[in-house]
């Protein structure tokens, strides 16, 4: 039980030191990335007015139907893909990447490239 406390403690420090550094502007808003065990969570927002702009998750109905379980690289794939499509309809092109405080691996990696590949600039 202390371990994942630590772990929980560790991961907010982080985001804390990270979000000290980064926001997100009008012309470059921040893509915060959130991931737990069964779902990953992607939102693009303007920090100067608070808003988010574009979200997309593993729990979209849109997204459910190709997704056989949330937690996975795949679902980061897709979900990466759905933020950076919805993105560039809204007209966002570039972006600030915000891992929130978990580390550039795995499925926070496989969002990140994912929407890259589909014309995210960051």
């Amino acid at each position: 039980m202390i371990k994942q406390v630590n772990k929980k403690l560790a991961t907010q420090k982080r985001h804390q030191r990270l979000r000290n550094k980064i926001a997100g502007t009008a012309e470059s808003p921040r893509l915060a990335v959130y991931r737990s065990t069964k779902h990953i969570y992607a939102q693009i927002i303007d920090d100067v007015k608070g808003v988010t702009l574009v979200s997309a998750s593993s729990l979209d109905k849109d997204l459910r139907s190709e997704l056989a379980h949330g937690g996975n690289i795949e679902s980061a794939k897709v979900v990466g893909e759905a933020i950076a499509k919805k993105a560039l309809k809204a007209g966002i092109k570039d972006v600030v990447f915000d891992r929130g405080g978990f580390l550039y691996h795995g499925r926070v990696a496989a969002l990140a490239d994912a929407a890259r590949e589909a014309g995210l600039n960051f």
